[in-house]
């Protein structure tokens, strides 16, 4: 059934993340419809009871709210700009929350022009991978005014564990592209301490037990490696070609507002110069067996 205050929920991407998100707002209560290019992704998602339409025009139409997660900022100009894009529709207004790690200044292009036809867009980016997407647990950076923003409370209640407001539309954007670039470095500087530690006689285990203990401590300590790295099974949901996408967005971004970031622009080069050896659909931590003082050789 519809919820009165969101009613029926339109989820344009149907991957690992918005399959997740498709199937936690139906668990809540939520009535969702579903489209992606892909029928493999499609026919998942009906299996998983969200209703499937054949094209963006009948999502739009039917949905008062509409929850995009996307690879990359192209993907949702397309799906909001232009004459077959929301955009270029005349219907009532409707409500976008953009999930997909994005670029601020497109963000705010596009609410530029939506804003001018009553559309409302906040951009709420996420982390948790699709463990988080499918528990309702995602960490999410929310853009948007005050009044806008809440009206989104309740999908974003729903999806979400930790919800952050950081500021008016494309701040959301902003800060996922920084917590990326900080989890691509930490990923690296961590990779550094086990080697150093391994050599210095000091085994993985007992040297992250220490670490989170103290003050060196991380995410990549606490979580990534215990869950992902230390036991092989490097299967997080999200992949070295995503985490070089979004290293090369920060990159730019810096590049763009002329910031100077000399050590995260290192850990920029050590990203891209891997994919020598560890493809885009290899697990992203596998940047960890990484040994960039060797080219193109793993350590």
């Amino acid at each position: 059934m519809s919820n009165p205050e969101t009613g029926t929920i339109g989820v344009v991407g149907l991957g690992n993340m918005g399959l997740g998100m498709a199937r936690t707002l139906l668990r809540d209560g939520f009535s969702v419809i579903g489209f992606d290019v892909s029928m493999e992704c499609q026919a998942k998602a009906a299996a998983s009871g969200v209703t499937i339409v054949a094209g963006l025009s009948e999502l739009f139409e039917a949905c008062p709210t509409i929850i995009l997660s996307l690879p990359t900022a192209n993907h949702v100009r397309k799906v909001l700009g232009g004459d077959e894009g929301l955009g270029g529709r005349d219907i009532d207004p409707r409500l976008v929350i953009d999930t997909t790690t994005s670029e601020p200044d497109v963000t705010r292009e596009l609410d530029a022009v939506l804003r001018m036809q009553g559309h409302i867009l906040i951009d709420a980016p996420v982390s948790g991978g699709p463990a988080g997407a499918n528990s309702g647990n995602l960490t999410m950076m929310v853009g948007g005014g005050d009044a806008d923003v809440a009206r989104a409370m309740p999908v974003l209640n729903s999806l979400g564990g930790k919800i952050t407001h950081v500021g008016p539309v494309g701040a959301g954007h902003a800060v996922k592209t920084v917590n990326n670039m900080l989890v691509a470095s930490h990923l690296l500087t961590m990779s550094e301490a086990v080697r150093l530690g391994n050599a210095a006689g000091v085994t993985t285990e007992n040297l992250i037990a220490a670490l989170n203990a103290g003050s060196g401590r991380s995410a990549i300590s606490e979580v990534n490696y215990p869950k992902w790295v230390m036991n092989g099974a490097f299967d997080s949901g999200f992949t070295m070609g995503l985490m070089r996408k979004d290293v090369r967005l920060a990159m730019a971004l810096a590049k763009d507002k002329s910031v100077a970031m000399p050590v995260s622009e290192l850990a920029g080069q050590i990203w891209a110069a891997s994919e020598e050896l560890l493809s885009d659909n290899a697990d992203f931590n596998r940047i960890t067996e990484f040994d960039p003082t060797h080219a193109g050789a793993k350590s």
